[in-house]
C-alpha cells in the first residue's frame, strides 16, 4: 500500500476509534450534569427539593453518603448498598439507566451522573476537520526537564488546578521552534493543551488537545491532524484545562477538528 494511502487509512482508523470513545456510555455526550460534593448524606433525584437533583429520571435515584472525601457508599432507592473507595479503584457505578462516579480534581470531589439511554451520540453533526496534511505529523526531540515544573493552571470554569510537568516536546513547524509541555496523560500518551492562532477563527477558542505517540527516551511523535475539541466543547459539565503559557502558539495550524457547527 502507497505510503499516502497508508496514512490516510491509519488516520481513518484513528477517528473512528475517537468517535467510538467519545459517543460511549462514558463518554462526555450523555452527561446531566456535575455537582461538587463534601463528607454527609446527599439525595440524587428528580424530586423537587433533592440535593442533586436531576433534569430527568426517578424522583429519588438515591442517596450518597460520604464519610470522607474518598469513601461512602451510595444507598439506591431499591435498598441495594454500593461501597465507594477511591483507594481500592472503586468510584464508579450504575444504578438504573443512569452512570455514576465520582471525580478528583486536586481537593475538590464532583459527582458526575450520566444517561446510559441519552439519545445525545445519535444526534451529534459531524465533526468537521481540516484536510489531512501528513507533514504535520511530527517527531519532534523529547527533552526531560531538569527538574519537575509546578504549575497552576487555569480550567475553563475557573477553577485552577495543579499539575506537574517532567518533559517538554521540542520541535519546527512553519518555519518556528516551538517547545510544548506535557502536562496531562501518561508517559506512554503524553497530553499537550495548546492554542494556536486559529482559535480566533476556526477551532474551540479556549484550547485544543493532542496526545504524543510512539514515545522514546528521545523523541514523541505530535499528528496535530489528531487534535481535537476537548470535552468542554461537547458539555458545560466538563472541566477541561486552559493551556500553560508555553503552548500558547502564535502561529496558525490548520489541522485536526475544527469549531463544532451549532
Amino acid at each position: 500500500m502507497p505510503a499516502a494511502e497508508t496514512f490516510r487509512q491509519a488516520h481513518a482508523d484513528w477517528r473512528e476509534a475517537r468517535m467510538e470513545k467519545l459517543t460511549a456510555e462514558t463518554g462526555w455526550l450523555n452527561l446531566l450534569g456535575r455537582w461538587w460534593v463534601t463528607p454527609g448524606t446527599w439525595t440524587i433525584g428528580s424530586a423537587p427539593g433533592s440535593d442533586i437533583r436531576l433534569p430527568e429520571g426517578p424522583e429519588l435515584l438515591g442517596r450518597l453518603v460520604l464519610e470522607t472525601p474518598d469513601s461512602g457508599s451510595f444507598l439506591s432507592a431499591e435498598g441495594a448498598e454500593i461501597p465507594i473507595d477511591r483507594a481500592s479503584g472503586r468510584t464508579s457505578w450504575q444504578a438504573g439507566r443512569f452512570a455514576l462516579e465520582i471525580a478528583a480534581l486536586n481537593d475538590w470531589r464532583a459527582l458526575r451522573v450520566r444517561d446510559r439511554h441519552s439519545a445525545a451520540a445519535e444526534a451529534l453533526a459531524p465533526i468537521p476537520h481540516f484536510p489531512l496534511d501528513p507533514a504535520l505529523r511530527i517527531t519532534a526531540s523529547w527533552e526531560a526537564l531538569p527538574q519537575a515544573l509546578a504549575l497552576t493552571q487555569d480550567t475553563v470554569v475557573g477553577l485552577p488546578i495543579r499539575v506537574q510537568a517532567t518533559h517538554v516536546a521540542r520541535l519546527e513547524l512553519q518555519g518556528e521552534s516551538l517547545a510544548l509541555l506535557a502536562t496531562h496523560g501518561t508517559a506512554e500518551r503524553p497530553q499537550f493543551v495548546f492554542r494556536d492562532l486559529t482559535s480566533k477563527d476556526d477551532t474551540y477558542a479556549p484550547m485544543r488537545f493532542v496526545f504524543g505517540e510512539e514515545v522514546t527516551d528521545g523523541s514523541v511523535v505530535i499528528d496535530f491532524n489528531r487534535a481535537i475539541n476537548p470535552p468542554s466543547a461537547f458539555t458545560p459539565h466538563a472541566l477541561c484545562p486552559l493551556p500553560p503559557r508555553e503552548n500558547l502558539l502564535f502561529t496558525r495550524i490548520e489541522a485536526g477538528e475544527r469549531r463544532l457547527s451549532r
